[in-house]
C-alpha cells in the first residue's frame, strides 16, 4: 500500500465527507446491488443485448 493512502484516510477522518455525500455513495452503491440483482435472478433482457450486424 503506498504511502499516499495513509495521508489520504488520515485527511478523511480528520475532516470527514458530508452527510449530503454519505447519502449519494450509498444510493449509487444500492442502485448498483439493485441493478445486479435483477440481473441475477431475471437475466439480462434481450433486447438490450448488442446483435452484431454484418455489412
Amino acid at each position: 500500500m503506498n504511502p499516499i493512502w495513509f495521508l489520504r484516510m488520515a485527511k478523511w477522518v480528520r475532516h470527514p465527507p458530508s452527510w449530503a455525500r454519505v447519502k449519494l455513495v450509498v444510493g449509487v452503491v444500492l442502485v448498483c446491488f439493485v441493478i445486479f440483482g435483477f440481473e441475477y435472478f431475471w437475466g439480462w433482457p434481450e433486447a438490450l443485448t448488442p446483435q452484431r450486424v454484418r455489412p
